[in-house]
């Protein structure tokens, strides 16, 4: 995920440190063995300006992104980069999809910034209502947002249509929480509607690309960096990673809720269990009728 993160930011960021990222790229590995002086001289740039580039992805400085990216390349598994092909047995299609999703996981666990995470956590444990904003697979992920935290005792909806989560955005209040959801991080309607609800003074915590129009527009940005190339099987480790931070802030909100909130989410559960075995006497004692 770092190497996607600079490919992602690279059109953003300054023409010398664009040098730095294109020379990491070509090389990953030759960049983990060598010093910044290296480096430097491999990018035609100062020592300063690596420095630079690394705050700017977000790490402390050379060291800090040496080593994530060295965590990263170790972790990687082989061949995860490869594409299915149409020849492919079905045993290539399972190797390559499943290393892809692996990968993808690990990378999430090395790259998300727990501060972020933190931040958005003290939005949502104080938000009178939540909305997941999503378009697309995107829209998927809002979906589930909306059944995981529903439990959460917070009024909560997910909007998929870009006009209605528009309207529903204009008529937000200040202490309302939107999350919005992107795979690209420069959808218009998205954007629009994110705009709507700050002018409305709704707080965005954004799950979306870093240097992105919607992280530049978000109170609280949840970096989620893959790939922006043409392969279609991208989207799929992509929607993967969101899955797996809306787990994390949904987790993470109800054990912020405190006890109380947790043994009324058990009572509920258990109220569902016995439903479940109430129903299933039922269709015991009440078979449905033969077809003649």
């Amino acid at each position: 995920m770092l190497l996607d993160a600079i490919r992602t930011q690279l059109d953003s960021l300054s023409r010398s440190e664009k040098k730095v990222g294109l020379a990491v790229l070509r090389n990953p590995e030759l960049t983990i063995s060598e010093n910044i002086t290296a480096l430097a001289r491999s990018a035609e740039v100062s020592e300063p300006t690596v420095v630079r580039f690394c705050r700017t992805l977000g790490y402390a400085g050379w060291h800090d992104f040496k080593l994530r990216l060295a965590q990263g390349l170790a972790l990687a598994l082989p061949g995860a980069d490869k594409v299915p092909l149409p020849d492919d047995l079905a045993a290539d299609v399972i190797g390559k999809i499943c290393s892809r999703s692996i990968n993808t996981l690990l990378d999430l666990r090395n790259t998300l910034d727990p501060n972020a995470i933190q931040s958005a956590l003290d939005i949502l444990v104080k938000a009178r209502k939540i909305e997941f904003y999503g378009q697309g697979s995107s829209g998927i992920v809002a979906s589930d947002a909306q059944h995981k935290f529903f439990r959460s005792g917070v009024p909560t909806v997910a909007y998929a249509d870009p006009h209605v989560h528009s309207v529903s955005a204009a008529l937000l209040e200040p202490g309302d929480a939107v999350v919005a959801i992107s795979q690209r991080g420069s959808s218009s309607a998205i954007l629009r509607s994110v705009q709507l609800a700050r002018r409305a003074g709704a707080s965005i915590i954004a799950l979306a690309p870093s240097g992105t129009p919607l992280a530049a527009l978000a109170t609280v940005v949840v970096p989620i960096d893959h790939g922006s190339d043409t392969d279609p099987y991208t989207p799929i480790s992509a929607r993967l990673a969101h899955l797996v931070v809306i787990d994390i802030l949904a987790v993470g909100l109800a054990l912020r809720r405190g006890p109380e909130f947790r043994r009324k989410m058990q009572s509920a559960q258990r109220a569902l269990e016995k439903f479940d075995v109430q129903f299933d006497a039922f269709t015991k004692m009440h078979p449905a009728p033969a077809r003649s």
